[in-house]
């Protein structure tokens, strides 16, 4: 038995490494930096809205295995809202067409030779080029593998990619969309729901964590910034969190659950991701109109996916570095245009915020994903975990979690 389990970070890689070491008794300790636990995935109060929005909007699907265990973990399974099958629905800004995608439940694709549920403009044999993403080589980009150009890709291949990637996906790593791609179109339908947090990310994800671990005896401490590491030989000897040093007993493990550029400060030597890509998120506080999906996305505009939430709309755009200097409200005037016109709301400004995150995932190309490292380090008692580690998948949620349940299995087989 581990005597003590120091987690360095809140957010959801080090949360699920909490409730798995938790679940088998370990006593856990988590130090999180910020006055909020959650990291990149949160809810808050925003005054200019006056109501509370998330940080960044988020979709899960139902092949997302490990993020739907952590909820049924903490007893928040239920929070996620979803259609029964799996569907898309999408509007082409430049022909104003609209469509739904449906997939049938079964890992066969029979939904590719019916024209009522594949993307219009496609025939049947056209999917096949998917076939060359599954297993692609390591080294090569989206681009290498397949023909970026087409309607199958600029109505599904792209739109995926870029949620899932959060880059242009010619310059994407082909390993990384293989390993979107099994995970979901390749499994069925089944795994393809769309699942989102109707009721906010921390009311889903984050605050029925902490309850479950406040439950089991675990302390959380927020504002608790770690300064630096000491290093013994093999082993971490002591955590500066400047007016305090927490020496390590024998027994005693630390996984280290920080964005990377903060491991690397942490840290002499460590390989890093070190370019990233940034998203932006708009709200607006406004009643969707009768019978707006819970999700749509947007082809051929600003917009990519319009979240539908009780008195919102929201709104993501994936690789958003060329937004992130554009005047606030010119933004938002310019996003909420091409709400209104897909919504048919008045086109009128409501109140609204912009939420940019400059550094919300590392580049997912083939060679910033060769900078990501495993769970293990050269220090016995220290192992890394987040969605940047080398988890098999891009940043995301699932990613996430999957690095956290892998930290705690080492810890706990140590």
């Amino acid at each position: 038995m581990t005597k003590t389990v120091h987690i360095i970070g809140a957010g959801l890689a080090g949360l699920s490494a909490a409730l798995k070491l938790t679940a088998r008794g370990d006593k856990v300790v988590v130090h999180e930096a910020t006055a909020f636990a959650g990291g990149r995935c949160r809810s808050y109060h925003d005054a200019a809205v006056g109501m509370t929005i998330d940080n960044g909007n988020h979709l899960l699907l139902s092949g997302n295995r490990s993020a739907l265990e952590y909820l049924r973990d903490i007893g928040a399974a239920e929070r996620l809202v979803g259609p029964a099958h799996a569907e898309f629905h999408f509007v082409d800004l430049a022909s104003g067409q609209r469509w739904t995608l449906r997939f049938n439940d079964g890992r066969l694709p029979f939904w590719i030779f019916d024209p009522g549920r594949r993307v219009p403009g496609t025939r049947a044999r056209d999917y096949a080029a998917l076939a060359r993403l599954i297993w692609p080589p390591a080294e090569k980009t989206v681009g290498e593998v397949i023909r970026c150009e087409g309607t199958l890709y600029s109505r599904l291949i792209e739109p995926l990619l870029l949620a899932a990637l959060n880059i242009a996906p010619p310059l994407a790593s082909a390993k990384l969309a293989g390993a979107v791609i099994r995970e979901t179109l390749a499994a069925g339908g089944r795994a393809c729901r769309p699942l989102i947090a109707r009721e906010g990310l921390s009311a889903t994800l984050i605050e029925p964590a902490l309850n479950c671990l406040q439950r089991r005896g675990a302390a959380v401490r927020l504002e608790h910034q770690l300064r630096a590491i000491r290093f013994g030989a093999v082993r971490v000897d002591a955590l500066d969190f400047g007016g305090e040093t927490i020496a390590l007993s024998e027994d005693d493990a630390v996984i280290l659950a920080v964005p990377p550029y903060a491991a690397a400060s942490l840290i002499r030597g460590l390989e890093v991701p070190t370019e990233f890509r940034a998203i932006v998120n708009a709200h607006f506080r406004i009643t969707p109109p009768a019978g707006e999906p819970p999700l749509l996305g947007v082809l051929n505009g600003m917009v990519e996916w319009i979240f539908a939430f009780p008195g919102r709309l929201s709104v993501t755009i994936s690789a958003g570095d060329r937004l992130i200097d554009t005047p606030r409200e010119e933004l938002a005037k310019a996003i909420w245009g091409e709400v209104a016109g897909v919504t048919g709301l008045p086109a009128a400004l409501p109140p609204w915020q912009i939420v940019r995150e400059r550094r919300a995932t590392f580049a997912a190309t083939p060679a910033q994903d060769l900078k990501r490292p495993g769970a293990e380090t050269a220090w016995q008692n220290l192992i890394l975990a987040g969605d940047w580690t080398n988890t098999g998948l891009p940043a995301t949620i699932e990613g996430a979690i999957r690095s956290g349940n892998r930290a705690a299995a080492l810890i706990a087989s140590r």
